[in-house]
């Protein structure tokens, strides 16, 4: 359908109007809305003695007015084409669409008077102040952009907000003046630190500096409308001027961080930039109200902290029992390019409406430099705006002049109304500029000298604002000096109190204060005790076990659930995946929340979970874990959308602000975490060393060779290994149900929290070997080491050590062999290793001719290189290799090949 009425659709105009007369839902919603206007204007059309022009009654006028009420949806639809956004144009834009010939009118009409419908309540107006009307509303410093959306209400709200002020936003002097004040507190900061720390990275605001006026306004109304939390994400340009103009964090702080000598305060890694670090703060808001600010940390990858921020904010709505999403506000501040051009932004706009992800709404802010390092716009987009990906959930986009801070902070003001009442997320483009390069050492003239010739002659927001201001009688210039010179000043105090303190002479408030960094006691092998007693079980395996009577599941899901009753009840084996169930189980039974999300989680992508219940007539949901006790703790399962960066960054993020639930997120295949390799690495593995964010996120990665081919047989393990240090990680292969068990009890009953990755089981997952007796669970804890109780030391002549599934390859090829003196070591924690415990094993073996590593993955790939010179120094030999050979993939394609390569490992095991 063509998106408005023109003189060169007129027979398709003729076509559904016919339809709509004789049937209105025959059409789509929009034909509805425009033949509803129209027969309204006819009408309603003024009589010749109260109209001022000519009367619009039949006709060619009625015609004309049909004409008229197809200009308004164009202005409607298209006016931010023409709208002054865009802070560099030197001439207004013209869209030759909105021009009066394209809708069948002249300049012969535009003293006529014609009704003006929905858009001012149907007031007959001359189409000349019709159009200004138009123009002043839809063409100035603000260009609205909602008419793709569906939702009509939503469209219809926006109308009833905007439309009434024809462009005119009446600030109170004292709100403009506040507004001014924050725009000489952005430009005075970037403006100090170009000048006394001169060549030094900053990624300055110089160009945006509304931004700070915007995210003043964010808080302030989050107050007034009960908003209680903000907690928000953003890259670095303009970190620093936002910690210290948003957050407050002190200037003598930010100032100190820039000294040569200075060493930050880290909670035991490496630290990170300046401009990377977060932040808390609670704001004291003009009106009284109290808004808590939480800035997340965030690496350079410029988009990876979005499902971060999203997962935060969804933790904080649940500690803060905000079931309507309103209370809790995420703001993620982007930049233009990387909103366009990072697939991660639309993984997370897809996943902004769904169960188990939705925050009720987010606010994005684009600060639009109209440039991506040296890349423009025209290289780095297919669409006209960065923002048109938004248009995907259909979220209203609001393009706005940085140059005009009152409209931003008006935009900014009516996004957050929106968000709260349709709890959905919104979109600000502010369009700016960048003063200065990619960084502060970068020259943006060798590539974009148009660009930044423009750019240097340009005038500061301020300067701009001042004018307005002075001409308005809002304020004196003196008054405006008095400001601007008030600023600097104690920009100048604070940077003397710094250099004092250098000099000591006096003693700087320190450190961490106002971050987010967490504490934590080192990581230890500690045991701790996590069985479960009988009675406790019995209890639990009812709850898992037991369906309401309308619940008539399928017939295979009723045999699961006997079969796993019985079980118990004849004290028979665990397997895998009921290993999880009962530890589940036992955290919920104790208090102990559990999120679990992943493709396809719910039943389990080897259908093995079955965590719903589907009744198999009526699709009515039941969930076991839900009914274990009435006071138990809450258990939440999504099938997550189809994307993996999102996904376990949203878990992430979860997992930081709410350490007491066990949060999981599980790929279908373990593979899968190379689409989230950022997450990955710019924070599950080093968040703790960076930021001090501490995180107990468990990651399920199916992980096992089977011969199904090179994409779903390793969950890259060796990736894992090789990020490992300062005790960052854990990394479990076990082989065994009830150590699986156990390993979840553990992760959430320390006194610490550390990322877990678990190589999860596939054909595991149903061989008996691996399952467990019900007294393995009953007593006893996770084994990092699990030693061979089937030979005596002083027997064995070779010693194998191994993880995971590789196992029980071993054990039958030992059967086949009837070899008694050799000795299997299961190392269930790859990392952190405990040593200790070899140690001792290597003093029991210590007369062992042969030692051997045994993996099934390739040479280059699984645990061998990076244990293999751990156990030279504890065993006092190099281990002799038993695997696959070195090779670029991860397994071969065809099940004869795998057959083959498993039997030659095998050999070598029990030979080299």
């Amino acid at each position: 359908m063509v998106t408005f009425a023109t003189r060169s659709n007129a027979d398709l105009i003729d076509l559904n109007y016919e339809k709509w007369k004789s049937d209105p839902a025959s059409v789509d919603e929009k034909w509805q809305a425009f033949f509803e206007g129209f027969e309204l204007a006819l009408a309603t059309a003024p009589s010749p003695k109260s109209s001022q022009g000519p009367s619009v009654k039949s006709g060619s006028n009625a015609a004309k007015q049909m004409n008229v009420s197809s200009l308004i949806y164009a202005y409607r639809s298209l006016g931010h084409t023409q709208a002054k956004i865009n802070p560099l144009d030197e001439t207004t834009p013209l869209n030759p669409s909105l021009q009066l010939e394209e809708f069948g009118l002249s300049e012969a009409d535009l003293n006529s008077s014609f009704n003006s419908g929905h858009f001012l309540d149907g007031q007959p107006l001359k189409l000349k102040d019709l159009i200004e009307a138009l123009k002043k509303t839809y063409c100035s410093s603000i260009g609205y952009e909602y008419i793709h959306m569906q939702n009509t209400e939503a469209r219809r709200w926006i109308q009833s907000k905007i439309e009434p002020l024809q462009g005119a936003i009446d600030f109170s002097d004292k709100i403009k003046t506040r507004i001014l004040r924050k725009v000489f507190a952005a430009e005075s900061f970037e403006s100090f630190l170009h000048t006394r720390y001169t060549g030094q990275k900053r990624f300055s605001l110089e160009g945006g500096e509304t931004l700070i006026p915007c995210l003043d306004n964010v808080l302030e109304h989050c107050g007034r409308l009960g908003i209680k939390e903000v907690v928000m994400g953003m890259a670095h340009r303009g970190r620093l001027n936002v910690l210290a103009n948003t957050l407050k964090k002190s200037y003598e702080f930010v100032f100190e961080e820039f000294g040569e000598e200075y060493v930050p305060d880290t909670v035991g890694g490496d630290g990170d930039v300046k401009y990377h670090l977060g932040y808390e703060k609670v704001i004291e808001t003009k009106e009284g109200h109290y808004v808590e600010i939480r800035l997340a940390s965030n690496p350079s990858h410029l988009e990876a902290v979005n499902p971060v921020v999203e997962g935060k904010a969804r933790a904080r709505q649940r500690i803060l029992n905000d079931t309507k999403r309103d209370k809790v506000l995420p703001v993620l501040v982007h930049g233009d390019a990387a909103f366009a051009g990072q697939g991660l932004v639309t993984e997370v706009l897809n996943s902004s409406q769904l169960p188990g992800y939705r925050t009720g709404g987010t606010l994005h802010i684009i600060v639009n430099n109209q440039i991506g390092f040296t890349t423009t716009p025209k290289e780095a987009r297919s669409t006209r705006y960065c923002t048109d990906v938004a248009k995907m959930i259909e979220a209203p986009i609001f393009h706005v002049n940085g140059d005009d801070p009152i409209a931003v902070v008006y935009v900014t003001m009516l996004a957050i109304e929106y968000r709260q009442k349709f709890g959905a997320d919104v979109v600000i483009d502010m369009y700016c500029y960048r003063k200065h390069g990619h960084n502060e050492a970068d020259e943006p003239m060798f590539t974009n000298p148009d660009l930044y010739d423009k750019i240097s002659k340009h005038p500061p927001v301020s300067e701009i604002m001042t004018k307005r201001l002075v001409e308005e009688g809002t304020l004196s210039k003196e008054q405006i000096e008095e400001i601007k010179s008030e600023y600097e000043t104690s920009l100048a105090n604070s940077l003397e109190r710094v250099k004092k303190a250098a000099e000591g002479r006096i003693e700087l408030k320190k450190a961490l204060a106002g971050s987010n960094a967490v504490f934590q006691p080192k990581y230890n092998f500690t045991p701790v005790e996590t069985g479960v007693d009988r009675e406790t079980l019995g209890k639990i395996v009812q709850g898992l076990t037991r369906l309401p009577a309308h619940i008539k599941p399928n017939r295979k899901i009723k045999r699961f659930l006997d079969t796993r009753r019985t079980s118990f009840e004849s004290n028979g084996t665990i397997d895998w995946a009921y290993g999880e169930a009962l530890a589940f189980g036992s955290l919920l039974n104790q208090g102990t929340p559990v999120r679990l999300s992943g493709q396809d989680s719910e039943r389990g992508t080897f259908s093995h979970r079955h965590s719903v219940i589907h009744d198999a007539k009526t699709d009515e949901r039941y969930i076991p874990l839900l009914n274990i006790d009435e006071n138990q703790a809450r258990f939440c399962v999504y099938n997550s959308l189809l994307s993996e960066a999102a996904v376990l960054g949203f878990d992430f993020g979860y997992s930081l602000d709410y350490p007491r639930m066990l949060c999981i997120w599980e790929a279908q295949f373990g593979d899968f975490a190379n689409g989230a390799q950022v997450i990955i690495d710019q924070f599950i593995a080093s968040s703790e060393s960076k930021w001090g964010r501490v995180s107990g996120l468990v990651m399920l990665l199916p992980h096992g060779y089977e011969g199904q081919g090179p994409e779903h047989s390793s969950a890259r393990l060796e990736r894992f290994l090789q990020s490992c240090a300062e005790d960052n990680i854990q990394v479990c292969n076990m082989t065994n149900s009830a150590q699986y068990f156990h390993l979840l009890r553990r992760q959430m009953m320390r006194e610490f929290r550390k990322p877990l990755v678990i190589m999860s089981p596939k054909s595991m997952l149903r061989l008996k070997d691996a399952a467990s007796t019900w007294d393995e669970v009953e007593s006893g804890s996770f084994q990092e080491i699990i030693d061979d109780d089937q030979i005596t030391a002083a027997k064995t002549k070779r010693l194998i050590l191994c993880s995971g599934k590789v196992y029980y390859d071993i054990r039958k090829k030992q059967a086949e062999l009837n070899d008694k003196s050799t000795a299997v070591i299961r190392v269930e924690q790859l990392y952190p290793l405990h040593t200790e415990k070899l140690k001792e094993l290597a003093k029991k073996y210590s007369k062992v001719t042969n030692l051997v590593w045994c993996q099934e993955e390739s040479q280059n790939m699984g645990a061998y290189s990076f244990i293999a010179p751990q156990l030279e120094e504890i065993f006092g030999k190099k281990p002799a290799y038993a695997g696959r050979g070195a090779s670029a993939s991860p397994a071969v394609g065809v099940m004869v090949l795998h057959k083959k390569e498993l039997a030659q490992l095998l050999e070598d095991a029990f030979t080299l």
